[in-house]
């Protein structure tokens, strides 16, 4: 290759990686002008179909072995699955948070809460929720009537409650309290009123 052949090509490529540079450069300013937003920032507005709702939780206290009820409001929807779903959050977040009366682990949750006919509710938790209980019979039925009494205290025509861990039968909650068993809310409201009873 002879010298002026050799620097022609040089010259080529320094044009070629000059022009690519200032294209790169210009991407560059493009992309943080589109980064920076323009004007006031824009406000989501909550679905207008969310409404407020005051409900009762029955919060399990394990120093006094008693259920104490906390008045709460909750963003809430029409379906009774998606506000049974917030009752339970709103009540885990208790039961999760330092300091707790009742503790649960971080990661205990309601998976799910199926409403099937003539009243039957069936709430699923998952295996953190049991795994995670403080094993003992009172315990245990403190919070099973925690979670019964909360949902039948806000939801109407609840009659009978059942539960599953991680969607699956399971025979005690952690080695007491049958979960075989289908809770009747009736039952349990009577003995929240005696476990809340000064």
């Amino acid at each position: 290759m002879n010298s002026r052949l050799f620097f022609v090509l040089t010259c080529c490529l320094c044009v070629i990686a000059l022009a690519m540079s200032f294209y790169m450069w210009q991407l560059r300013n493009r992309a943080v002008d589109n980064s920076i937003p323009s004007g006031t920032p824009e406000v989501i507005a909550a679905p207008s179909n969310a409404t407020q709702k005051q409900i009762t939780l029955w919060v399990a206290h394990d120093d006094t072995a008693t259920l104490k009820s906390q008045s709460v409001s909750i963003a809430s929807s029409a379906e009774r699955q998606r506000e049974a779903e917030d009752i339970f959050r709103s009540l885990l977040e208790i039961y999760t948070a330092k300091g707790s009366p009742h503790p649960l682990p971080e990661g205990a949750a309601v998976r799910n809460v199926y409403f099937v006919d003539r009243g039957l509710v069936v709430i699923d938790v998952n295996s953190n929720f049991a795994s995670g209980q403080t094993s003992g019979i009172l315990a245990e039925e403190l919070t099973l009537s925690s979670l019964v009494q909360t949902l039948s205290a806000n939801i109407q025509g609840i009659s009978r409650v059942k539960f599953l861990v991680d969607g699956k039968e399971a025979s005690t909650l952690a080695g007491h309290a049958d979960l075989s068993n289908i809770y009747e809310a009736s039952q349990v409201a009577s003995f929240a009123r005696q476990l809340s009873a000064p």
